[in-house]
């Protein structure tokens, strides 16, 4: 890498999604918690980061409209670049791989709809990407899993102490994580994360330990969960500052 001590870091933030799950008018990223846009929250953690060259934005081309009217202007940003999302995440990701600075050493991928990431986890994610070349954000699963036939009766049940709940950013070193994707176009091979794309490359990944409270927000509920998490943020951090 160039620069091993701050490497060249770009994050993609995929958020061409509909939500449906929502039932929302509009999209899910626009909704506000704490009275500022879902999508503004998430990309302002990235913004503020001095280790994140650029922020690579993935959205709907309609949405490019609304986006900049209601998140860009308002919160003064100035690391985004915007792109026009695909079909799929997979694919949106794949168009943003392709619009970053191609001096980029690290590549991030974050879900828009994670308002809660803290710049800890990112710069950690950072470092530990630099010395294992792909990492992704995970926390230790709180429920027991179980494995189940297509009968519906369990088959058997994995130990917990090994199994964890992946979140975002995934980060991975920038040329990895394009030869995985553009392998898995050739291939016809559909993801479930990248993580996952690259696990394909037979390269391993490395779990860096998250928080819960960096949550996705999917349904109705998880605004209040999230609105409750920001405002406690917020609280703690004016008691720093005061002390």
């Amino acid at each position: 890498m160039a620069n091993m001590e701050k490497p060249l870091t770009s994050v993609i933030i995929p958020a061409a999604g509909m939500g449906r799950r929502m039932n929302a008018p509009i999209n899910k990223q626009y909704l506000t918690i704490h009275g500022k846009p879902i999508l503004a929250h998430t990309l302002e953690v990235f913004e503020k980061c001095p280790l994140i060259n650029e922020i690579v934005l993935v959205i709907n081309q309609e949405e490019f409209s609304i986006c900049k009217l209601q998140v860009l202007k308002p919160y003064c940003f100035t690391k985004i670049k915007l792109v026009r999302g695909g079909d799929t995440r997979q694919e949106s990701v794949f168009r943003g791989l392709k619009a970053i600075n191609p001096k980029t050493d690290i590549v991030m991928v974050h879900d828009g709809a994670r308002p809660v990431i803290q710049e800890s986890v990112i710069v950690r994610s950072i470092y530990e990407t630099v010395e294992h070349r792909a990492t992704t954000v995970g926390v230790a699963a709180k429920n027991t899993i179980k494995v189940i036939g297509e009968d519906g009766f369990v088959e058997h049940t994995p130990n917990r102490d090994y199994l964890v709940e992946i979140q975002t950013p995934q980060t991975f070193e920038y040329g990895l994580l394009k030869e995985a994707h553009e392998q898995a176009v050739l291939q016809g091979i559909e993801g479930t994360d990248d993580a996952f794309l690259v696990e394909r490359q037979n390269v391993p990944v490395k779990i860096v330990i998250g928080h819960y409270t960096n949550i996705k927000i999917t349904t109705p509920e998880d605004l209040i969960i999230a609105e409750s998490i920001i405002k406690r943020l917020i609280k703690n951090d004016k008691k720093i500052r005061k002390n």
